[in-house]
Formats: structure tokens, C-alpha cells, sequence
């Protein structure tokens, strides 16, 4: 940055800058008299990585970029604009700022070395006022950031667990919530059934109808699950043409019955051509239904339902098969 000249020699006054409103004036005026203006161009750095100061706009504007120790991302302080300053942590902290400030255009800035600032504070109520006011605006915006990012993070995590062409939950859903529903049912000794579900001939039905169709007939076969199940169920696509239902807090008896009533409405699903909304062949499922065994982990849950999936295709399909335990 290029020197112009002495805060006292410089046309701007004290009470124009935020941080020494309701000061004492002619103390500020006197403390700030041989600090220096600097020019900085666009584009030019302005901060020091190896001294903690205050720099305060008088015309133009920076920029602030993030502080990656603290975690305090550059919304809250992202551009600074005549008046306003930036730095006033790194004086508080005693130490360098981490913080990245540019000039966005041709700019003039005081700068204020850090125990100059201090004497600011000692010697003016309004100044310490000021200075606890600007901490609290920012560490309110840098909270409300962090929230910001939190819903963020949230909505993709939960996004990434979902399977794009059906809407259901995904295998990496599966992989992190089943093995929690059966410890919970070991722990409260509460049922929890799964069904396995196979679509009937799906590889026929693509080579017929082509992929397009496939999927739309993925995404039928997707709404009857969705759609007859309970608040508290899981419908998941395991896999290609699989599909998995749980049912927490749900007996294989009960399971059962479910499994029934969705090979019913399965059966009798339409699914219309995507393109000319003309009904192609209805699809059916097969079913297979296990309950949650004594010592067993999701694994074991798995290849029940899949055992029994199984038996379902080998006695014909389009029919339900109940896992028999040992």
C-alpha cells in the first residue's frame, strides 16, 4: 500500500467512523492524529499476516475472506465499506490476523496499530461501547451463518440418502439407520420385520419396453410402497429391481399382511408409457418377510428376507414367503 499522509492531515473526521461514535472526539482526534492513510489499488492486499491491526475504510471498499481458525466464514464480514473496520479480533486476540482483506476498488484506509487501540479504549467509554456492539453484530451473523450451514449440510446429507429415480431411501441410507433400529429392538425386545421385494421379470420388461420405461415402472412399483405403509415404515431401493420394506415394532405375523397387501396393490398398479401416458403390462412382485431373531444383527435380517425372497420366486412369483426359523 502506498502512504498518503497522517489521519490529522486527511479531510475525513473521527466521527465519521463508526467505532468512535459518542467518543470523546478530541481525544480520538489526538490519538488517531499520526496514524497513517494508506492507498491500496483494487486488488491489492491490505492486511499484515504477521501484525494484528485495526484497518478502518475511509473511501472505497474491502474485502474479507475467511478466518480459518475460527471457523467465522466471510458472510459476516464479507465486504467493508466507508466508515466501517475490520480487525478489531486479531487486536483483542494479540495476535496476527488469519483474516485476508483486499481492496475492491481503489481504496483509503486508516490503519490503526493495535496498541493505539487500546489506548482508544482505555480513554473513551464510547469506544469500548462501540467495539463490544460490532463483536456482538458479528458474532450474531457468524452464529446465523453456522445455522445456515448446518440446514445446508443437513438437507444434502439427508439428499445423498435418497434414491434419485424412486424417492425412497438408498443403500447408504440402509447402511446407517437399520443396524440402530435392531439394536433398539434387541434393547426394548420389540419385533422388527423387513421385506424383501423382488420386481417379477424386470429384465423382460426393459428388454420389451426399453430403460425408459423401466424406470417408470421402478418409480410405480416405488408410489404403492410409499404410499401403504405407516408413518414409523422404511421404503428402501435396495438395489436395481429390489426394493426392502421395514417395519419397526412389527410382528412376521403382521408383516405378513402387509407383505400381502402390497402384492395385491402391486398387481394391480398401472404403469403408463412416459412418453404417450399409454398403460403398458402391469408388474408384479415377489415377497419375502423375516422378523428380527434373537442374537441376530441386520445381516442376518437380510438374508432371512432374502431366503425367503427366494422361496417366493422358486414357487412361481407374484407371492409372498415368510422366513421359518431353525
Amino acid at each position: 500500500m502506498k502512504l498518503l499522509h497522517p489521519f490529522s492531515a486527511s479531510p475525513y473526521r473521527s466521527d465519521d467512523l463508526q467505532l468512535l461514535r459518542d467518543a470523546d472526539q478530541a481525544t480520538a482526534a489526538r490519538l488517531l492524529a499520526d496514524c497513517p492513510v494508506m492507498q491500496a489499488e483494487m486488488g491489492e492486499t491490505v492486511s499484515d499476516p504477521q501484525r494484528a491491526r485495526l484497518y478502518v475504510v475511509l473511501s472505497g471498499a474491502l474485502s474479507v475472506a475467511t478466518d480459518t481458525r475460527t471457523g467465522m466464514a466471510d458472510g459476516s464480514v464479507s465486504k467493508v465499506l466507508p466508515g466501517e473496520s475490520v480487525g478489531e479480533q486479531s487486536v483483542l486476540d494479540e495476535e496476527a490476523s488469519l483474516l485476508t482483506i483486499t481492496a475492491l476498488e481503489r481504496s483509503e484506509v486508516l490503519v490503526v496499530e493495535a496498541d493505539r487501540l487500546w489506548q482508544l479504549i482505555d480513554a473513551s467509554n464510547g469506544v469500548a461501547r462501540n467495539l463490544l456492539r460490532l463483536l456482538s453484530f458479528r458474532i450474531r451473523a457468524a452464529n446465523a451463518q453456522l445455522r445456515r450451514r448446518q440446514k445446508l449440510g443437513e438437507f444434502y446429507r439427508q439428499l445423498s440418502m435418497v434414491d434419485g429415480l424412486t424417492g425412497l431411501q438408498n443403500r447408504a441410507w440402509l447402511n446407517d439407520v437399520l443396524p440402530s433400529l435392531v439394536a433398539n429392538a434387541h434393547e426394548t425386545q420389540r419385533p422388527l420385520s423387513l421385506i424383501m421385494i423382488d420386481i417379477d421379470h424386470f429384465k423382460r420388461f426393459n428388454d420389451t419396453h426399453g430403460h425408459l420405461q423401466g424406470d417408470h415402472a421402478l418409480r410405480t412399483a416405488a408410489r404403492v410402497l410409499s404410499g401403504a405403509l405407516r408413518p414409523s415404515d422404511f421404503a428402501v431401493r435396495y438395489g436395481g429391481e429390489e426394493m426392502m420394506v421395514i417395519l419397526p415394532d412389527t410382528s412376521d405375523t403382521v408383516a405378513s399382511g402387509v407383505a400381502q397387501r402390497l402384492c395385491e396393490r402391486m398387481r394391480q398398479a398401472v404403469v403408463f408409457e412416459n412418453t404417450q401416458q399409454m398403460p403398458l403390462p402391469h408388474i408384479t412382485a415377489s415377497f419375502g418377510v423375516a422378523c428380527l431373531g434373537a442374537g441376530q444383527d441386520e445381516q442376518d435380517l437380510i438374508a432371512a428376507a432374502d431366503g425367503a425372497l427366494y422361496r417366493a420366486k422358486e414357487g412361481g412369483r407374484d407371492r409372498i414367503a415368510v422366513h421359518c426359523p431353525a
